[in-house]
């Protein structure tokens, strides 16, 4: 199958929007006519520009309110079709899209449509092109995928076939297994987009909240494995209206796009093994033991305050880099390393963003594997110089240039610490502080690049994502969205700002940019860990008093109960299936943290109803804090 993308998915001018399509690796492009109507050069030069690009115009689109119409409205109708067919005869493109009528002058009938698509056929035939119908969700009279095949059939003209959206389908509940019953010659052209699920009108809807498969909540994957049951094996495109999509880097989105309809294929064959799909086969989605470390890049001043808050959370540092200026923390099962080298991947990350976490690295089944399904999907593999003694770490660039390493067990990689540090004799004046995984990894950033994200962790990893909520900061609300594994061992909240008066949106304006904001560590008991913490020096985030009033009224907690909670400063929440436990530490430079936490029960949340006592107490503790 060949891939391609409507040019209206993205901004730009149709120059600027080739040339990002073409390096996302599309084969072609359905050009939209209002992109079209507003270039400067003849439709020749569009031909000659798309060409040179090494792309093919696939479709043109749209032609609208064609079938059904009375006289003397049907004879322009024919009249306009003839002047698009020179148009595109022009363009170098056979194929126009023809959507369903959606003038109130409209007349119904399936017969009455037939019959106009019948002699559009025959004039289409007259110039060896072809014509696609396709049943809008707010169409007039037809708007139904089924309806729009029976026009097709009973057309009956070898010139006239089908197109079908997902959106037109699923937007209005309609089954898309309706689809496999229709000969997958007669399907001319599929065109995807998914959706976040809103109550809205359909046209509305449609015109500011597409967005790439696998990024919304519609059954696109479905709707795929029912064309692909048909034989169908022509072009499958992307038509995205979004608002947020118009506005953003026309390079990312079409990446996006490009990897969202690589994903897809990949998961329709698996789960129709019987399909023929012609698209590279990718090794299985990646699952994901955990994390395996957390990289800070820092100065050295600033690296010892970092150092310093380790020791308040109960780390110790076990051990120097054998070549580098890089140490290695550790507590339970969490390494954490502070970079201080002036060469490499770190030492840029920090002379163009602060102090912070440049570098994550993954536990995986299979680290070089992960790499090439990455790579497949259109991520950029990572590598630097490799010194005496050190290893070669498979890795990937992330969205935003960040960097994520992968460790195996089937491999020397499983041997990386003993391999390239070594070892040093632990602190005796710190207390252990009962840490024993990373709970979640917070990454903050622009609101428009959260679906990015999603995209990118759910087509190459093993993982899903959880419904978007909505966490409330006095100056504003933050959409905020999970990506975890079944298992719970990888955890991510990916946190949206569209303001940077808010707690998030602050840091992100100081960080230049998308960061990891803070991090959450898994405790074994979190009163033993908050006692354990104080007594290392750790400064806990206070929480208001009045919190704890209300978490009385809320839950009705045994007063003792309460009182420890009030103490130690932990935030409480609890559901059908456990509890969840809280506390933070304050703030460190523009807004970076870190969090405890204990989980009882099956408790699978992140605590949302206490994030906006959580932010109003950060704000109120804005000046950065010096530890020694």
């Amino acid at each position: 199958m060949k891939t391609a993308i409507a040019t209206v998915s993205i901004s730009g001018d149709l120059r600027e929007k080739l040339t990002a399509i073409a390096a996302a690796g599309f084969d072609g492009i359905e050009i939209f006519e209002n992109d079209f109507l507003a270039f400067d050069g003849s439709p020749r030069d569009v031909a000659h520009m798309v060409r040179d690009h090494g792309l093919e115009i696939s479709l043109f689109q749209p032609f609208r309110d064609f079938e059904g119409m009375p006289e003397p409205q049907r004879g322009r109708t024919f009249e306009r079709a003839e002047r698009k067919f020179d148009l595109m005869e022009e363009l170098g493109t056979d194929l126009v899209l023809v959507c369903s009528n959606t003038s109130p002058l409209a007349l119904g009938g399936i017969d009455r449509a037939a019959d106009d698509f019948r002699e559009l056929g025959e004039r289409a035939a007259k110039r060896g092109l072809r014509v696609g119908f396709e049943a809008l969700a707010w169409g007039r009279h037809i708007n139904d995928h089924r309806d729009a095949w029976e026009v097709v059939r009973r057309a009956d003209h070898p010139h006239i076939g089908l197109i079908v959206d997902s959106f037109h389908t699923l937007a209005r509940k309609i089954d898309p297994n309706t689809i496999r019953s229709i000969p997958g010659d007669k399907i001319f052209f599929v065109q995807l987009a998914d959706a976040p699920l809103i109550d809205m009108e359909l046209l509305y809807w449609s015109r500011h909240f597409r967005n790439m498969p696998g990024e919304g909540d519609l059954d696109v994957k479905g709707f795929m494995r029912a064309v692909a049951a048909t034989g169908y094996d022509g072009i499958v495109s992307l038509e995205i209206f979004n608002d947020q999509f118009r506005g953003g880097s026309p390079r990312l989105i079409s990446i996006d796009g490009h990897r969202s309809l690589v994903n897809l294929m990949d998961q329709v064959k698996r789960e129709e093994p019987g399909i023929k799909i012609d698209t590279p086969v990718l090794p299985d989605p990646v699952p994901i033991r955990g994390f395996e470390f957390v990289e800070f890049s820092a100065n050295e001043s600033e690296a010892e305050q970092l150092a310093a808050i380790l020791r308040t959370l109960g780390f110790q540092r076990v051990g120097t880099h054998i070549a580098k200026d890089v140490a290695l923390w550790r507590q339970g099962g969490i390494n954490i390393v502070l970079n201080t080298d002036r060469d490499g991947f770190a030492h840029s990350a920090y002379i163009v963003h602060g102090t912070g976490v440049c570098d994550i690295g993954l536990a995986v089944e299979d680290a070089r594997a992960t790499v090439e399904r990455a790579r497949l999907l259109g991520a950029a593999p990572f590598a630097q110089p490799v010194g005496p003694g050190e290893l070669e770490i498979p890795a990937i660039r992330g969205v935003n240039g960040s960097i994520l390493h992968f460790i195996d067990q089937k491999s020397s990689l499983k041997d990386v610490w003993e391999i390239e540090y070594t070892a040093e004799t632990p602190d005796p004046t710190i207390q252990d502080g009962g840490l024993a995984a990373i709970d979640h990894i917070a990454q903050t950033m622009n609101h428009e690049e959260i679906l990015t994200w999603v995209l990118f962790y759910t087509s190459i990893f093993a993982t899903h994502k959880l419904p978007m909520v909505d966490v409330v900061d006095p100056a504003g609300l933050i959409r905020s969205q999970v990506i975890e594994n079944d298992s719970g061992s990888f955890r991510l909240t990916l946190n949206g700002t569209e303001n940077n008066r808010t707690f998030a949106g602050h840091f992100i304006s100081d960080r230049l940019g998308s960061a990891v904001q803070h991090l959450a560590f898994a405790s074994t008991d979190i009163f033993a860990s908050a006692q354990a913490l104080k007594a290392n020096g750790f400064r806990v985030l206070a929480i208001s008093p009045n919190y704890y009033d209300d978490l009385d009224a809320r839950f009705g907690l045994d007063e003792a109960f309460l009182d420890d909670l009030r103490h130690c400063n932990i935030l409480y929440d609890r559901d059908d299936k456990g509890e969840y436990f809280q506390f933070y530490s304050e703030s460190y430079g523009e807004g970076f943290f870190f969090e405890i936490v204990e989980r009882r029960g099956g408790y699978r949340g992140y605590g949302a109803p206490n994030a906006q006592f959580r932010i109003s107490a950060q704000k109120r503790h804005m000046r950065p804090q010096t530890y020694s």
